[in-house]
């Protein structure tokens, strides 16, 4: 074979430079980094609407809970109205029966605390539904974009993540 005066380490040695040099100008010919760059910045942009999408819903589900929480404070200076009502009552019905008054007293505060408990229940039942529904529909985006390419396997795992959630 042709040597050139170099012994057969050295000349190896250069063959595999030449074939190195070869390789690298065929990919940049045919455009393999434009190709990956593409693919990166496809990535980075899908991504980032990803992020812009949670921030979205971050959003979304806090309004919400500062409106419930809202709702929440209403309700309790209502039942506080409410109570302070009751005690006026109470004060001008003490001259006529003070049986009667101790009765109505009860009735009324059951009646205030039930509807605050009812008025939280309904919140906190408001919130968890919101909740979920956001929760499902971000799982639902992130699935139909993500199911091409991972499949079965993601479906496992989502399958998997819900169940320990609603637990």
């Amino acid at each position: 074979m042709w040597s050139f005066g170099f012994d057969a380490t050295t000349g190896a040695t250069i063959w595999a430079t030449v074939a190195l040099v070869i390789f690298i100008g065929v990919m940049l010919y045919f455009g393999l980094p434009k190709m990956i760059a593409g693919m990166l910045d496809g990535r980075i942009k899908a991504i980032e609407t990803e992020l812009a999408e949670a921030e979205r819903l971050r959003l979304e589900a806090k309004f919400l809970l500062e409106e419930y929480e809202s709702k929440r404070q209403a309700a309790a200076k209502e039942a506080e109205d409410i109570v302070a009502a009751a005690r006026e009552e109470a004060f001008r019905l003490t001259a006529e029966a003070k049986t009667s008054l101790d009765a109505m007293i009860t009735r009324r505060t059951k009646a205030v605390e039930d509807k605050i408990a009812q008025a939280e229940a309904q919140a906190l039942a408001e919130v968890r539904s919101r909740s979920a529904d956001v929760a499902v529909e971000a799982a639902r985006l992130l699935l139909v974009r993500q199911m091409g390419s991972k499949g079965d396997a993601l479906v496992d795992q989502a399958i998997s993540d819900v169940g320990k959630r609603l637990n």
